[in-house]
Parts: C-alpha cells; sequence; structure tokens
C-alpha cells in the first residue's frame, strides 16, 4: 500500500499520538519544481523515520539480558577476597641446564668452600644497589652500637669467616615487619634473614645451656629452662633491643615507645635471633657471649630472671673442684681453652653434667653386663691419638661412666643423690641436636626459606620420633629403673616411651662434652638415623 502525501495521519489509529512521523514535505515540493541534476536519480520510495521520545521498557526479570547485565555490574563492585599471586610465579618455565648451572655458580652460597655453613646462609643471590644503599646509611651505626671496628669487612682475606660479616648483619637487620618495603620482600633479603633467624634461636640456646650448666653445677634443668625464658623470652626482648640503642634500625619509622607490646615483641625477636645466627658464623660462640652480656646487658641476678620457687632436694655428692665455692661468669666460660692433654673436648661441661662420685658405680652390673652392649652399638671408643696412652683408658672410664648416668632414669636415685640421673646430660643434648640438625638442614637446603626449614626441623625431632630411633637398636633394654617404676612401665608404652626420648638425647649431650659435635653428628645421622635415608634390613 502507497503512502499519499496529503494524506493526514489522523486516519491511521494504529499508530499512538506519542509517535512523531517527520517528513520533509516542502523538500520533496521545492524538488518537484526545480529538477534535479543529471547525475542524480530521483528517489521512487519514501522513507518515514519514526522517534520514540519514552524511555525504554525494563526488560523482565527471567530475562538473560538482565542477568548478563547484572553479572556485569556485580564484576565491576566486588573484588576477590584473596589477591591472585604475582604473574611471575605462575606457569614459569623451568630454567634449562646451562641457565641452572650459571645461576648456581653466580650465586654467593657457594662461594665459600673452606665454611660451608656460612656459605650456606649468605643471599642467594648478589646484593642490589637498594641492599647497598641501606648498607651506606645504616650499618655503620649498627657496627657501632655492637662494639665492631668500623671498617668494610671485605676486606678482609678469603680465609677468614669474619669478611662476610657485613653481609650478614645487613640480613639481619631486614625483619618481614617492615610496612611495604621493596627491599624487605625482595627473595634473596627474605630468605637469608629467614635462615639467620632459625639458626639464630639454636646458638643462643645451647649458649645459655652450656653456660647455665657450668654456673649452676647442682641445680636441675627446670629451673634453668626458666632462667633462660626470663632472659631471652620474647617479653624482654624488646628491653634488650632498647638496652644496645639500636631500637631505631629495628623500628625506623615508629616510636618505639608508643609501640604496643604486640608491636615491638616480634621484629625485636626476629632481630635478635638474626643476629647472633650472624654473629656465630663469623665470629663463634666466645663473641656470642660477650654481646649477649655486654652490649644487650643482660643480668643472670634479675629478679626477673630468677626462677619459681620450689622444694630442693639435698644434694650431698660433690662437684668438680673448678665449681666448688665460686660462681663461674661469663667471662669464664667465653675464654676457657681446654688444655692440650685433656680428656674431652669440652671438660668443664664433661664435669658439670657427669658427677664425680660416679666412680662408685664402677664394676657394678650394669659396668660389667650392659655397657660393652652399648658401646658395640654406639660404635665406642672411637680411636684416638693421644700423646700418652693413660690419657686414652682414662677417657674410656669416664666414657662408661657417663653412659651409664645417660641410662639412669631419675626414678632409681635422684630422691637420695638429685644428680644421679640423666636429666642434665638430656638438657644438654636436647640443645646440642637441635643446633647440629639445623646447621645440616641448612647445608642441605640451600634456596629454601627459614620457615620451611623450620618446619622440616621439627618434624625431624619430634619427641616420638627421638625415642623411636633409640628403640630401633634395641638399647631401651638398658635403661636402669627403680623396681616400681619397672612394674608400672613394663607394660604401658605410653609411660615408657618418654624415658627412651631423653635417653636419646642424653647420648647426644654426652657424646658432645667427651668427642665435640662431630660425634654428635655421627650418632645423629649415621648411627640412629635422624633423616631415615638408610637402607633398612629386609
Amino acid at each position: 500500500m502507497e503512502l499519499s502525501l496529503s494524506s493526514t495521519f489522523t486516519h491511521f489509529p494504529k499508530y499512538p499520538s506519542h509517535l512523531s512521523f517527520s517528513t520533509s514535505l516542502s523538500t520533496l515540493n521545492h524538488h518537484q519544481n526545480h529538477p534535479l541534476p543529471p547525475h542524480t536519480t530521483t528517489p521512487k520510495k519514501h522513507h518515514i523515520i519514526i522517534s520514540q521520545n519514552t524511555p525504554p521498557q525494563p526488560l523482565p526479570k527471567t530475562s538473560p539480558q538482565r542477568l548478563l547485565k547484572e553479572l556485569t555490574e556485580r564484576k565491576k563492585v566486588i573484588s576477590p577476597k584473596h589477591k591472585p599471586p604475582p604473574r611471575r610465579y605462575i606457569l614459569k618455565p623451568p630454567l634449562d641446564d646451562a641457565k641452572l648451572a650459571l645461576k648456581f655458580l653466580n650465586s654467593p652460597q657457594l662461594s665459600l668452600k673452606t665454611f660451608p655453613l656460612l656459605s650456606s646462609c649468605l643471599p642467594s643471590s648478589k646484593l642490589t644497589q637498594i641492599d647497598h644503599t641501606w648498607i651506606d646509611e645504616y650499618l655503620l651505626e649498627a657496627k657501632q652500637a655492637l662494639g665492631y671496628p668500623l671498617d668494610p669487612t671485605h676486606l678482609y682475606t678469603d680465609d677468614n669467616p669474619a669478611k662476610q660479616f657485613d653481609t650478614l648483619l645487613y640480613l639481619a637487620f631486614q625483619h618481614p615487619y617492615y610496612a611495604s618495603c621493596h627491599r624487605v620482600t625482595a627473595r634473596h633479603v627474605k630468605y637469608g634473614h629467614s635462615r639467620l633467624v632459625f639458626l639464630g634461636q639454636y646458638v643462643l640456646e645451647l649458649g645459655l645451656a652450656e653456660f647455665l650448666l657450668q654456673r649452676y653445677p647442682r641445680e636441675s634443668p627446670g629451673p634453668m629452662r626458666e632462667r633462660v625464658y626470663g632472659l631471652i623470652g620474647k617479653r624482654v626482648l624488646p628491653k634488650w633491643i632498647k638496652n644496645a640503642s639500636l631500637q631505631n634500625l629495628v623500628f625506623p619509622f615508629d616510636d618505639f615507645d608508643k609501640l604496643r607490646r604486640l608491636e615491638r615483641e616480634p621484629p625485636a625477636k626476629s632481630v635478635f635471633w638474626a643476629l647472633f645466627g650472624a654473629i656465630y658464623l663469623c665470629f663463634g660462640m666466645p663473641e656470642v657471649y660477650r654481646v649477649l652480656f655486654e652490649v644487650f646487658g643482660l643480668d643472670l641476678d634479675d629478679e626477673e630472671c630468677q626462677p619459681k620457687k620450689r622444694r630442693q632436694l639435698e644434694d650431698i655428692d660433690y662437684v668438680s673442684v673448678e665449681f666448688e665455692g665460686r660462681k663461674l661468669t661469663w667471662q669464664d666460660v667465653a675464654t676457657y681453652r681446654p688444655p692440650e692433654d685433656a680428656l674431652f673436648a669440652h671438660p668443664r661441661v664433661f664435669r658439670a653434667c657427669v658427677p664425680p662420685g660416679m666412680h662408685r658405680f664402677r664394676g657394678n652390673i650394669w659396668d660389667f653386663d650392659s655397657r660393652p652392649q652399648v658401646m658395640q652399638i654406639l660404635g665406642y671408643p672411637l680411636p684416638m691419638k693421644d700423646r700418652i696412652p693413660e690419657i686414652t683408658e682414662a677417657r674410656n672410664i669416664e666414657l662408661g661412666l657417663g653412659l651409664q648416668l645417660c641410662f639412669t632414669h631419675p626414678s632409681k636415685y635422684k630422691y637420695e643423690h638429685p644428680r644421679f640421673c640423666f636429666e642434665r646430660l638430656e638438657y644438654l643434648g636436647q640443645k646440642i641436636q637441635d643446633l647440629v640438625l639445623a646447621e645440616r638442614l641448612l647445608m642441605k637446603h640451600l634456596d629454601a626459606p627459614g620457615k620451611w626449614v623450620q618446619e622440616k626441623h621439627r618434624r625431624l625431632l619430634m619427641n616420638k620420633f627421638c625415642g623411636k630411633y633409640l628403640r630401633e637398636k634395641y638399647l631401651h633394654r638398658f635403661i636402669i629403673y627403680s623396681d616400681q617404676v619397672q612394674d608400672s612401665y613394663e607394660h604401658n608404652r605410653r609411660l615408657r616411651n618418654p624415658a627412651t626420648t631423653a635417653v636419646n638425647q642424653a647420648i647426644h649431650g654426652l657424646s658432645y662434652a667427651i668427642y665435640g659435635k662431630p660425634d654428635v653428628r655421627r650418632l645423629m645421622f649415621e648411627v640412629f638415623d635422624f633423616e631415615q635415608i638408610q637402607p633398612k634390613p629386609v
């Protein structure tokens, strides 16, 4: 049907009144009166443009377009709760052999062949310009507070472990509690600091255990643990940081005195432990004592460090002559060097743990029947090159008495003779096996963060496993109980297992005192196989 131009629009009721039709009537009339140019043609049809002035009708609730529109708007507003990982960690292709070898060869961790433990705690890559900026600005202040010369240590010779002290000291202060600091979140800094923290805690525990065992030769391990907690517990560490005037380096953006306890303790603990990890690696245990008591000002006579009052058993037995009548100071322990012809690697520690009265047990039934079997299983005595044959014989006698003490349960003699049991050797053995395994894991897992190594350490040294390793060697048969405890333990595994754990740790303490740390490694990784990597008999 053709639309007549002269027709009125009111004749079409099917179109609503709110629609307007716009037609160019005057234009069409003008085109009819004046012919078009020859290159144009007259349109055959006239188009009608319809415009709607009303707003669009809302879509129905079940309309797919409406649902898609709402979903799009919701995605714009709601953000995910967990941030996605950085893109550099997603589907990263592995390095080829050439690049991997180059990465390891350029790593500072493989630069020191003579100091494998120190080398394993260095950063996994070279320090950047940001790291050197912090070193140039703050390291002199840290070294001055700790009492070290201000000269750069990289000028030392390669055979001096102190050459790496500036690098380790820098890592020790980079705790992860800085607010959004890119320097601290770098992988080589973050992992380096956490590995120093992991090592430092066991260095402190062993150092204080040795010192307190020699300072208090008659005390049981319970009060000594309380003294250690009062000295280096997390509540008092901010106090020691302030004593050494290091609070501005640990809390550079905060007022130390206005911080809450929960804000002060984690950074202080992290830096404190890492510092002693670095000091132990570069200077050894004597320097740990100096920094603890001179720089940080630990006070053993402080009221907060005293153990709880408890009923003490009367100790009527003698102690070694060097402990009689006086308390050793930290200077005595730090500067002590055993003589050339000493029976043991740590003579004073042995005398502090094994009372002289143990000689009354020479020749008893256990010494005649059980001692040879225990020594054969443990591989004792070790071959030693002594200048005088009598020294070897005396050492082997003391070794037998020490082993008998390791297998003596507190129920046997403790109430009459408080030190005639394995408790003090067990306390020492706990700390030395912690440190030995920590060093082993650090050297074995070069690229692992400290938190992962800490969890690995905890799983390997669980108490149930320590007793299990002893029982696998059938050494639990030689433990000396009182008659009453023997009857109750005979058919109760849960009572018996803690005793086997304690004996295992006491053996490690004895081996450290007599032969030193290398023998503890031998016992842990060759005899008892703490890492469970040796083949099992079929």
